[in-house]
């Protein structure tokens, strides 16, 4: 049976998820009202689950090492409730080899190594090259699919993942190259490093301690 997170924990989550982002984004992540939002954020300050702060033009929440805590403690109870522990653990096993072929494709399209520099940039004068490394996120979007239709059929917030990557990969093989790997964008290289992090903190792990 599918499992609905509530809008308290879906808040704080994407806090996490986003990494860095303002109020009217968190709400939009998880399909919540800005008001809602701002209520369970503030909410959150309070308790030093999360704080507010401004780089030049930009702003918006992150959470603290307390808020980091919270949110696993939560996602771990809701694992358990859901009884969804080995159906996630699974997922994410399979996920560990695209996650190696996604960083890899994204390391091609910032670098094509020429005979005397093997870190040179990709400057994308080489459109065979480039098609290569859309044809390999092509093959890993594939992949993913049925993923997160595991994933979505035991916990609702996983929904979503698939036709994300797949709409920035096709602004990607339209020509615009910034929906493979900018950070300001929901590129696909941006929805994979949010799906890792969702996986990551469901399960309690960290990046450097995976199999």
């Amino acid at each position: 049976m599918t499992h609905d997170s509530s809008p308290d924990l879906l808040i704080l989550h994407a806090v996490r998820v986003t990494g860095f982002a303002d109020t009217p984004v968190i709400a939009r992540r998880y399909g919540l009202d800005t008001a809602t939002a701002e209520e369970v954020l503030r909410e959150a300050e309070s308790r030093g689950w999360v704080e507010h702060t401004s780089f030049a033009d930009t702003r918006g929440w992150s959470l603290t090492e307390p808020g980091r805590a919270e949110n696993e403690r939560r996602l771990a109870a809701e694992l358990t409730l859901a009884g969804a522990a080995d159906e996630v653990r699974d997922v994410h096993r399979r996920f560990l080899p695209l996650n190696a072929l996604l960083l890899q494709a994204c390391t091609d399209w910032q670098l094509r190594p020429a005979a005397n520099d093997r870190l040179a940039v990709n400057d994308h004068s080489d459109p065979t090259w480039d098609a290569g490394v859309l044809h390999e996120l092509a093959c890993v979007g594939r992949a993913l699919t049925p993923l997160v239709g595991r994933l979505g059929h035991v916990l609702t917030r996983f929904r979503g993942y698939d036709t994300r990557f797949a709409a920035a990969l096709t602004r990607a093989q339209a020509g615009d190259g910034a929906w493979v790997d900018r950070t300001d964008v929901d590129s696909c290289h941006r929805v994979w490093f949010e799906l890792h992090e969702d996986l990551i903190a469901t399960l309690g792990l960290t990046r450097h301690a995976q199999p």
